[in-house]
């Protein structure tokens, strides 16, 4: 049996928390086979960035052409892209190249705090990239960045703000509300999804709030796992089925948030448990 292939198009996070690194333990956690290009090196830690170096649009392009040009990716996720031309060279090559369901999550600022893209990135992003994408996963500073709006502070707002990312091109759209759950006492997600029809459907995710500050890559998790359910369905040629695949993945991140006061890497804000889920214990 051949094995299920996902691709993650993002940076690289020497801590292990975010990036490249957070996605392929995902995909293995998963069971999913981990493939990546890179767009960018971070200097990072569990305090925070102190410096990025991009990847030239011209050496991403070499990288995915060549990956490819080999193996048969059933999904894909992308990451950090920090520059308008490595935006643009990854739709170049996504828009002509079979990749199975794509999931964008619009990484603009770290946990930490660190802005991670520049203006021209995030137009190129929301004008080139999300047409092409299956399924967009901001969170709420991201959803209101790529509105141009306020951030949304009610399960309303995360609708509203859900729907209007919708009319932007992606075939469904989900508003992860962490930054709202300490207030809402929950973890709330909405995911808006356009039907055959033209109508959006929206649907509410729900999960417990897990105390812990080692929060590190909740977002990367989350897409990653998010791809790795999305594998079969681009493996079989059918349309992904997203609300039953977020609450997979949801799973998948409530799992490696209960688990990640038992790492104890480094000495700020420490990741997630990757694999937790893989362990049976939620």
């Amino acid at each position: 049996m051949s094995a299920l292939v996902a691709l993650t198009i993002a940076g690289s996070d020497p801590s292990g928390g975010a990036g490249i690194q957070a996605d392929l333990a995902t995909f293995a956690g998963r069971t999913t086979y981990g493939t990546a290009v890179l767009t960018g090196l971070t200097a990072q830690n569990t305090h925070g960035v102190t410096g990025v170096h991009p990847v030239p649009a011209t050496f991403v392009t070499q990288q995915l052409e060549t990956l490819l040009d080999d193996v048969t990716v059933h999904a894909a996720k992308t990451g950090m892209l920090g520059s308008a031309a490595v935006v643009h060279a990854v739709v170049e090559v996504l828009s002509r190249r079979s990749v199975g369901p794509l999931v964008v999550d619009p990484v603009m600022v770290a946990t930490s705090g660190d802005q991670l893209i520049d203006d021209d990135a995030v137009d190129a992003l929301r004008t080139a990239l999300l047409p092409i994408a299956d399924l967009l996963t901001p969170n709420v500073p991201e959803a209101a960045r790529l509105l141009h709006v306020e951030p949304a502070r009610t399960v309303d707002d995360l609708r509203d703000q859900a729907v209007a990312l919708v009319t932007l091109g992606p075939g469904a759209v989900l508003v992860k509300g962490g930054h709202l759950a300490r207030d809402l006492g929950e973890s709330v997600d909405v995911l808006a999804v356009r039907e055959p029809d033209g109508t959006t459907a929206v649907h509410l995710s729900r999960r417990p709030l897990v105390d812990t500050s080692n929060t590190h890559g909740t977002g990367c998790t989350l897409s990653a796992a998010l791809a790795a359910e999305a594998t079969t369905a681009g493996a079989t040629g059918v349309a992904p089925d997203w609300p039953a695949l977020v609450e997979q993945a949801r799973d998948v991140l409530q799992a490696a948030l209960l688990h990640a006061d038992e790492l104890h890497v480094g000495s700020g804000n420490g990741p997630v448990s990757h694999g937790a889920y893989a362990w049976g214990e939620l």
